[in-house]
């Protein structure tokens, strides 16, 4: 008579690692791929695979039974309305482990557990699966969010606020794309600098004529008068 096997069990009884071992496959089927102890992905590798070929036969019966292992309804729903039909052309070989780096603490040697196909599901249809991060990364990953954004929204605010030059209309027969010609020309630098020296020096001039004539003293003509 065929003996159970002892050794390979998770939790501490037979029912605690059938519910680890279909939660594994549930989350398996969800995301397309899953990262555990390379145990565990042996273990549930055989589980998955008949899941799938359950998915593959699509009756009612298939249908029940995979339900005893995957207590989801949309996980159920997308095993056998998308897994099932994507390994419709295969007939094995629905999964592949590959081995990762010991986690650090234990030391205990991972392995990443994926379908062949690419079939991973969306909660609602649109939204993607994205890893569990903690809160702290949360905020802080928002908060440079804010930073980085703050700069081109105030970017974005002045290029509003500065008018936007007219293009030309094509009923215009004179508008053109060439750039219009001031009609003033430039002035010469030196001939300025000369016209600015030639200005300082009346200045300076005005000034000395203007001291001049308060330090002269004003004519007596009475006292011509007397010397004479």
């Amino acid at each position: 008579m065929p003996q159970p096997r002892k050794a390979g069990r998770f939790g501490g009884s037979p029912a605690h690692h059938k519910h680890i071992v279909g939660n594994l496959a549930s989350e398996l089927i969800r995301h397309g791929r899953i990262t555990t102890t390379h145990t565990r992905a042996k273990t549930v590798q055989p589980t998955a695979e008949r899941l799938i070929t359950f998915a593959k036969r699509g009756d009612l019966h298939s249908r029940r039974q995979a339900g005893k292992v995957v207590r989801d309804p949309d996980v159920l729903h997308h095993l056998f309305a998308e897994v099932g039909p994507a390994f419709a052309e295969r007939d094995g070989g629905y999964t592949r482990v590959l081995k990762l780096n010991p986690r650090k603490g234990d030391n205990a040697p991972m392995a990443l557990i994926e379908l062949v196909a690419d079939v991973g599901h969306a909660t609602d249809g649109t939204e993607v699966d994205e890893p569990r991060r903690r809160w702290s990364l949360r905020r802080r990953s928002a908060a440079s969010e804010e930073k980085a954004e703050a700069p081109t929204a105030a970017a974005a605010a002045s290029s509003e606020e500065e008018p936007s030059e007219p293009e030309p209309s094509e009923a215009d027969p004179e508008a053109t794309s060439e750039p219009a010609v001031a009609d003033e020309t430039e002035a010469d630098p030196a001939e300025v600098e000369a016209r600015l020296a030639a200005e300082q020096d009346e200045a300076d001039e005005a000034k000395v004529a203007e001291a001049e004539e308060e330090l002269e003293p004003p004519e007596d003509e009475d006292g011509d008068q007397d010397k004479a």
